[in-house]
């Protein structure tokens, strides 16, 4: 094999066991929520804090991934964010309030650099496989997420390992990252822009089409983050278990992973991507409507629907920002205010959910909010899914 071949191999699968990282720190959270409100006596809204503080990060370190990759290169923000990630999942392990919130915040920094990044480092190695490639590293989001979000009790109480445990042994996965990342440090430099920082992000600012990429990547993380904080919570008030509530999560994230592989990899082969948004939306419709339904009856239909969408919505809203683009400059700093501006709005998500929940007792006012959602979905998506390009 020769060593360009060679050299592409390791790093696709260096990418791949990065994707596995990017998301269990988070999606493990939601089936242990009961658990850690015993343990805490932390409130709904605190508990919603858990899932949107990384949520947060992401929104406010999306944008300035840029400064990092121009002092460390992007081999060297890539290897600084996964030592972020691993050092925040083991603070999470320490029994105490504030270095649990403390550790959540780092593991968020890390994803986020991390999140924003391989866009740009697929574009760069892999341009005439981007859909394919953009499908494989985000359909592997969505195999950490459901893994995560399975055995999270089981870990907690089937093994005893208790809920810190639980969260705190993704470590280990993280670490090998690490490792498995480390030889691309032979060939990073400092990336070297023409533009400034400010300058990159007043052109962008300036581009309906990028704000309409980055109100997509918002909607699509709301929807995504409310629901692995509190589906379970959902569902065990339908009278399902904790277990039985926590495999859902998993089979939402699981059937997640075929649609963020097939969308993308379909998508890349057409001229315009409206269909595609249009059909994920009214499928997500349907999901909202049966999850309506005040009792368990068909839950795994409704929430294998909404997994397919919302792993469908992520790999589109990835998959924009390197359609959208004409070079890998310009995908860096769309990927980094898509994300920030994105997952800003995506981290009222679960405290907005939440606290609807504390405020009537029921959950259909919180799922109409999904629903005006799901719309708005819709219209940033068919505007993103014309042919067009951010110029900058």
């Amino acid at each position: 094999m020769p060593d360009e071949q060679r050299r592409k191999l390791f790093l696709l699968l260096a990418i791949i066991l990065i994707s596995l990282n990017l998301r269990p720190a988070i999606t493990g959270v939601g089936p242990l929520i009961g658990e850690i409100r015993l343990d805490t006596g932390l409130s709904s809204s605190a508990l919603g804090l858990l899932t949107t503080l990384p949520v947060l990060a992401f929104g406010i370190f999306s944008v300035l991934t840029s400064l990092f990759t121009r002092k460390l290169g992007t081999e060297g923000t890539m290897t600084f964010a996964l030592l972020l990630l691993t050092a925040g999942i083991l603070f999470r392990i320490v029994p105490s309030h504030w270095v649990l919130f403390l550790g959540t915040g780092l593991l968020g920094i890390g994803i986020a650099l991390g999140n924003v990044l391989m866009p740009g480092i697929v574009k760069r190695e892999f341009p005439a496989r981007v859909g394919v490639i953009t499908g494989v590293y985000s359909a592997t989001f969505g195999v950490g997420a459901a893994i995560a979000s399975g055995i999270s009790v089981p870990l907690s109480e089937g093994a005893g390992f208790g809920w810190r445990w639980a969260l705190g042994i993704w470590a280990i996965l993280s670490f090998m990252a690490l490792i498995a990342w480390l030889p691309q440090l032979r060939s990073n430099l400092p990336v070297i822009s023409r533009k400034g920082f400010r300058e990159s992000l007043q052109q962008l600012g300036r581009s309906k089409l990028a704000w309409m990429v980055s109100l997509f990547m918002g909607v699509q993380s709301f929807t995504f983050y409310t629901l692995i904080t509190w589906l379970p919570e959902l569902l065990i008030d339908r009278g399902m278990s904790a277990s039985e509530a926590g495999w859902m999560l998993a089979l939402m994230q699981g059937v997640g992973v075929i649609g963020t592989f097939l969308i993308p990899a379909w998508c890349s082969t057409r001229d315009s991507q409206r269909v595609p948004v249009l059909i994920l939306v009214l499928l997500e419709l349907v999901s909202l409507g049966g999850l309506m339904i005040p009792s368990a009856s068909f839950v795994g239909l409704w929430v294998s629907i909404m997994g397919f969408c919302l792993g469908g919505s992520f790999g589109l809203a990835l998959l924009f920002i390197i359609l959208r683009t004409r070079d890998t400059g310009t995908a860096n700093e769309l990927s980094g205010m898509s994300q920030s501006v994105g997952y800003t709005f995506a981290a009222t998500g679960p405290v907005l959910f939440g606290a609807l929940f504390d405020w009537t007792g029921a959950w259909l006012l919180p799922i109409i909010l999904l629903v005006v959602i799901a719309i708005l979905k819709l219209i940033s998506g068919w505007y993103a899914g014309d042919q067009v390009y951010v110029e900058t």
